[in-house]
């Protein structure tokens, strides 16, 4: 039984393996030839949630090539933000990425230091800005002076 599934699997994997993305923008065309690439996203609800997860990812692209003291809660709030204006979808990835990250950091905290606690403030205030981007407030509650115009 476990057998004909994986053979089944292991064809479609190669038959289109090559070039799956193809058959997804054939798709879509064929179904709704004037929305473009992204419509078979669109006819499954997933647009807002891809874009809300881009939104994140380039929140923390740019607090890395900042490197700016005290710049994290803004760029959460921001993030956080940019993902909620997506749709619910975008809201959606961002509190899931916002809580597997809080999460994440909650677990290595603890094998760094032990029970002590450390890292917990931080953690509720990263929350709290994640909370108020997602809400549609202005992330730049957060902002911290002299953060280049850039970001």
């Amino acid at each position: 039984m476990k057998l004909f599934p994986g053979l089944l699997f292991c064809s479609l994997v190669l038959g289109v393996s090559g070039q799956w993305y193809s058959f997804v923008r054939e798709a879509a065309q064929a179904v709704l030839p004037d929305q473009g690439q992204f419509c078979v996203l669109r006819l499954l609800g997933m647009s807002g949630s891809i874009s809300g997860a881009w939104d994140m990812w380039r929140a923390y692209s740019d607090m890395r090539e900042a490197n700016y003291k005290n710049s994290d809660k803004y760029f959460h709030a921001r993030g956080n933000y940019d993902a909620a204006q997506r749709g619910p979808g975008g809201a959606w990835a961002a509190k899931v990425i916002s809580d597997a990250r809080e999460n994440s950091q909650r677990i290595t905290d603890r094998l760094k230091f032990g029970d002590s606690g450390h890292g917990a403030e931080d953690s509720k205030a990263d929350q709290a800005a994640n909370e108020w981007g997602r809400s549609g407030k202005d992330p730049n509650h957060f902002r911290p002076a002299g953060l280049p115009d850039k970001y």
